[in-house]
């Protein structure tokens, strides 16, 4: 379950705060309040992150919140995100699947009225370990 934290650099601006993330290239947003500047930092990372996975890329290592370099009207924190509840929560289109089983485990199926997409969804869950 890939979960993943990074440092993040929050700047106090006029009119809000706007962050980035040092490792992680075009990975930045900004915000009215800090509030609001947390959990958009929480989104604009997962979802970095997110499409670096699916599309292979290598995920870069974290620095130190201590090696991050800042100005006065600057603060670093950590922001945590996990890509699976993300993909879970995002990326929900359901995909056709073809599959082949045995004529007998499918009649007897059918007769007891089995829904096959709910069974093959929690057998995959299961074996993934994932909830």
């Amino acid at each position: 379950m890939p979960k993943y934290a990074y440092p993040a650099v929050f700047t106090k601006e006029e009119n809000g705060y706007s962050i980035q993330f040092p490792d992680l290239e075009s990975c930045y947003t900004s915000a009215k309040d800090i509030n609001e500047g947390i959990a958009m930092a929480e989104d604009v990372l997962c979802l970095t992150l997110y499409w670096r996975e699916k599309e292979g890329k290598e995920i870069p290592a974290p620095a130190g919140v201590n090696e991050i370099a800042h100005a006065e009207n600057e603060f670093v924190s950590l922001v945590a995100c996990d890509t699976d509840w993300y993909r879970r929560f995002y990326d929900s289109k359901s995909v056709k699947k073809t599959l082949t089983i045995p004529g007998w485990l499918n009649d007897l199926a059918e007769r007891n009225g089995i829904n096959f997409s709910s069974v093959l969804q929690e057998a995959l869950k299961a074996e993934l370990k994932i909830g």
